[in-house]
C-alpha cells in the first residue's frame, strides 16, 4: 500500500519515529540502524515502508534503505518471526552481517538480537539461507561481505578471528567482517587489537 514516505522528521527515539508528510505525521516502527541513519529532527528525510496489517492493529514499518527493508520482509516470512522480532534482529545486524551470519550458519550471531533465542535463529538460518541471494545488496554492503570472506585469505586473519571467538566470545561473522576490513599484511597480534577496537564502538 505505502512504497515509501518523504517527509520531515518530527520524532525520533530507539525503536521508532515520525514523518511529517504535508501535515500528516506517520509513526513508523523501525530498526536502530535506521534511528542513526536519520537526519536530526526538524530534517527531511525518505523512509522505505512495509504496512504490517493484522485483525486489531496496522503497524507501519520503515527503514532507511531498501536492502533493510527487503531484509524485513524476509525475515517475517519465517515461521516464529513477527515484524517485532524481525525490527530486533535487524537492529543487530546489518543486512550484510545478516547475510553473512546466514551463510555461515552462525546462529549465535542472530541470537544477538533481543528476544531472539536459539530456536528462532536456527529456523532463520535453515528457512533463508537460500532466499539471502534475492536481497539487493549496495555496493557498501556487498564490500563488507567481500571483506568477511576476504578475511580466510592469511593465516594471520585466521588466527585473529579464531581468537576473537575463542577468547573474546564475539560470533565468527562479527570477528570476520571486523577483521575482513584490515590490512591483511597486519600480524595476528594487531588485527585482534584493531578488530577489538572497531567491534568494541558498536557496543
Amino acid at each position: 500500500m505505502y512504497y515509501s514516505l518523504t517527509g520531515k522528521v518530527v520524532m525520533k527515539d530507539t525503536s521508532s519515529a515520525a514523518i511529517d508528510c504535508s501535515g500528516v505525521a506517520y509513526l513508523i516502527n523501525t530498526t536502530l540502524s535506521t534511528i542513526n541513519s536519520l537526519p536530526p529532527v526538524g530534517e527531511t528525510a525518505t523512509v522505505y515502508t512495509y504496512l504490517s496489517v493484522r485483525e486489531d492493529a496496522l503497524d507501519l514499518f520503515g527503514f532507511f534503505t531498501k536492502e533493510e527493508l527487503e531484509c524485513f520482509k524476509l525475515l517475517i516470512t519465517v515461521s516464529g518471526v513477527g515484524p517485532k522480532a524481525a525490527t530486533a534482529v535487524l537492529s543487530a545486524l546489518s543486512p550484510a552481517q545478516l547475510a553473512v551470519a546466514i551463510s555461515s550458519g552462525d546462529v549465535k550471531a542472530i541470537t544477538s538480537a533481543q528476544g531472539v533465542g536459539a530456536k528462532i535463529a536456527q529456523r532463520i538460518v535453515l528457512e533463508l539461507k537460500s532466499k539471502m541471494g534475492s536481497v539487493t545488496m549496495s555496493s557498501d554492503s556487498l564490500s563488507s561481505v567481500a571483506d568477511a570472506a576476504k578475511s580466510g585469505i592469511s593465516s594471520a586473519s585466521k588466527d585473529a578471528v579464531d581468537a576473537l571467538v575463542t577468547a573474546f566470545g564475539y560470533s565468527r561473522s562479527e570477528a570476520s567482517i571486523a577483521v575482513g576490513r584490515l590490512d591483511q599484511n597486519l600480524s595476528a597480534e594487531e588485527m585482534i587489537r584493531k578488530a577489538l577496537a572497531v567491534l568494541a564502538k558498536k557496543l
